[in-house]
């Protein structure tokens, strides 16, 4: 891998970090649960990315389909928690 990919994986990664930090922060300040939810979701999408970027940096498949199954679960449990909020129950 080129020294420029290298740099580049790395501050994405960084930035990914601090991404992930200020959507902790929402999660636990959040005035009301709509935005507590919001965040756990852009914090999978955002852990998805960086199992991606991981997936580049060393070259691994793995990586790809753990970030499948992230997304995945991050979108059935998103639709449910929605579900929840709006209904009351998540099982009809």
């Amino acid at each position: 891998m080129s020294p420029l990919l290298t740099h580049a994986v790395t501050a994405t990664l960084v930035l990914y970090a601090l991404a992930m930090a200020l959507a902790l922060l929402r999660v636990l300040r959040g005035p009301r649960a709509q935005d507590r939810v919001l965040a756990i979701d852009f914090m999978f999408v955002v852990a998805m990315l960086a199992m991606l970027v991981l997936a580049i940096r060393y070259d691994s498949r793995m990586y790809f389909e753990g970030a499948l199954l992230m997304a995945l679960f991050g979108f059935v449990g998103s639709s449910a928690m929605a579900k929840f909020l709006l209904r009351g129950e998540v099982i009809e």
